[in-house]
């Protein structure tokens, strides 16, 4: 059952500079950019903020070095998942000269640049949701012959995120699913000067004796600003409507979504107990997003269940088997099969599976049949160090020996 966290209460939109997507009407239509879509979010951000008011020369110092050394890390970007594999997640970076800054970033659109200098103290947390989805993506394909591997500083995934797979599918949507986790947490904690704690609407279901507050994350707010971010790369780009290179900018747009709701999907109530001696006589309840596991495993299943698509006359996404129900936002899409992930093709981007390690006695994809494709694998001896016979010592610590042992293992020829 979807929850309806997504709502913003009267409370919100008299504490949140960044009011109903509602209110905005086209400002672009006079005064455009490039993504219009950002002045429609953004547009009330108040000038006396404490970002702006921190911009005084004191830092100047700091700026400036920092900026000398991302000029030569960051010209290689080619997408804005590339801010999860460099130094910009060091805060101090946007204390002050956030418009050079942004502007040697790459891998950011037109628009995402436009952001970047509105809101710089939040570029800290965009790079830290991209690492979140990078991590989560390869630890839930650690068993596959894709296995999210990223391959340098500049194009993160390499040439594979070109094909239009179901692997892509998983990637956009845990990517964007990131950057609502970290945003909304960062809200929540205090970290940026235009959010803070939710406002969401009291549950109906909550029982009437128990409190709706304390500081929950700022679901809504995670959300709109990872829809903007995220998505204006796609918007900005225009193509014939029946051509390939459309449908690959529809798909990546619905995949993004699915990611963002899953998060929204799984954000729960949370409550704490009060009383004498943790009797419980009264609770304080406030939102809170799920853990990023669950939200991997869900997208997951998604991606086991992803749906193949293709560009119609008039420019939209129809399935390709029309036998089979329609996807809805929260399902994964895709408009190409996957490559052969078996053996390392410089034009495609895989990197094969050699030297992989494989289960030996799995019949699954991580055994050694599947994960091999049939060439089969070398076994050879390991020596592992462990913590072993650990006591626990008054007070308070605990002490462990190491201890190694031989294991076989086996790679994949």
């Amino acid at each position: 059952m979807r929850n309806s966290y997504m709502g913003t209460s009267e409370d919100d939109k008299t504490r949140s500079p960044a009011p109903s997507m509602l209110s905005y009407e086209f400002m672009c239509r006079t005064n455009p950019f490039t993504s219009c879509s950002f002045r429609m979010l953004f547009m009330n951000r108040p000038s006396s903020s404490g970002w702006v008011r921190a911009m005084d020369t004191r830092h100047g110092v700091v700026a400036i070095t920092f900026l000398a050394f991302f000029m030569q890390v960051v010209v290689e970007a080619t997408s804005w998942w590339s801010l999860a594999m460099n130094p910009l997640l060091i805060p101090e970076a946007y204390i002050i000269g956030a418009q050079p800054l942004c502007s040697q970033l790459a891998g950011l659109s037109k628009g995402q640049k436009k952001l970047c200098q509105l809101y710089q103290d939040h570029m800290q947390y965009i790079g830290e949701g991209a690492k979140t989805g990078i991590r989560e993506c390869q630890y839930q394909f650690r068993h596959r012959r894709w296995n999210c591997s990223t391959v340098d500083n500049s194009s993160v995934f390499g040439r594979v995120m070109q094909i239009g797979s179901r692997e892509a599918a998983f990637t956009y949507a845990i990517s964007a699913a990131g950057v609502v986790n970290a945003v909304s947490r960062a809200c929540r904690e205090g970290e940026l000067s235009s959010c803070g704690c939710s406002r969401a609407a009291r549950p109906k279901d909550l029982p009437r004796d128990w409190l709706w507050g304390g500081c929950g994350d700022n679901l809504n707010y995670g959300y709109r600003f990872s829809k903007e971010f995220v998505d204006a790369r796609e918007r900005e780009k225009t193509y014939e409507k029946t051509s390939m290179e459309s449908a690959r900018l529809l798909m990546n747009l619905h995949n993004n979504e699915a990611g963002r709701r899953m998060v929204s999907d799984l954000a729960h109530v949370s409550c704490k107990c009060h009383g004498v001696s943790g009797s419980c006589s009264l609770k304080t309840c406030w939102l809170q997003l799920a853990d990023f596991r669950k939200v991997g495993d869900a997208l997951k299943e998604k991606y086991d269940s992803a749906v193949a698509m293709k560009i119609n006359t008039r420019g939209k996404l129809v399935q390709v088997h029309s036998k089979f129900n329609p996807p809805t936002n929260h399902d994964l899409v895709y408009v190409e099969q996957s490559p052969d992930y078996c053996v390392q093709n410089h034009s495609t981007g895989s990197l094969g599976t050699q030297g992989r390690l494989c289960n030996k006695t799995s019949e699954g994809m991580d055994g050694c049949a599947l994960m091999c494709c049939g060439r089969g694998y070398d076994q050879f001896k390991a020596t592992l160090v462990e913590r072993c016979h650990c006591k626990f010592h008054w007070c308070c610590y605990v002490k462990c020996k190491r201890c190694t042992r031989v294991v076989d293992q086996f790679v994949c020829k």
